[in-house]
């Protein structure tokens, strides 16, 4: 089964995450939802999620419809250009998720990579 996706460079979103992102919003009035990479993890680099303030000078505001709007710091955005991010809900828990094709090795439990 494919995920449907909206896209709005550099990343995609599927249908899962926009909903979560929906829902999350709802409590963070003033805050943005931000999607970055840091040095760190098991790999290299990790991904990071959090509602967080717009910083003019290092941030751009993607916007992917539906009232879900993302930042994406400059320095993250050549890391995660091309990613798909999912949201998913199993038996192990819920988390969102990064396919990177750029990425040469992710860690077992995805949440660090390395290109």
């Amino acid at each position: 089964m494919e995920l449907k996706t909206k896209k709005a460079a550099p990343f995609e979103l599927s249908d899962s995450a926009l909903r979560k992102i929906s829902a999350l919003k709802a409590s963070e009035q003033d805050k943005f939802f931000r999607v970055y990479v840091t040095g760190g993890g098991c790999s290299g680099f990790q991904y990071g999620f959090k509602f967080d303030d717009f910083d003019k000078d290092e941030d751009a505001v993607l916007d992917f419809g539906d009232g879900v709007s993302v930042v994406l710091d400059h320095m993250s955005y050549p890391y995660i250009m091309g990613s798909k991010i999912d949201y998913i809900e199993n038996l192990m828990g819920s988390k969102f998720t990064v396919e990177n094709p750029n990425a040469s090795s992710t860690c077992g439990c995805g949440a660090s990579f390395s290109i």
